[in-house]
């Protein structure tokens, strides 16, 4: 398991602690928990789970009706 040092001025380190406490883990455990949310690459099941949960929700052709074409993009 590798091992990293944080500085962190105090105002930060408090939140840390409390969050930590609050969420009943170690702090260690806490900033490797907000590092793996922060870094995912797929959506948390439950907001995968959302799909379709707005069956009114408009299509995106009908959301961009009237608003004209896009301008050509430069080259790059």
């Amino acid at each position: 398991m590798a091992q990293v040092t944080l500085y962190l001025d105090e105002e930060t380190a408090a939140k840390l602690k409390t969050a930590a406490r609050t969420s009943g883990l170690s702090q260690s455990k806490w900033v490797a928990k907000v590092i793996r949310e922060k870094v995912a690459d797929e959506w948390p099941s439950q907001i995968a789970a959302l799909a379709g949960a707005w069956p009114d929700l408009p299509e995106t052709e009908e959301l961009r009706r009237g608003l004209g074409q896009d301008v050509s993009r430069e080259s790059i």
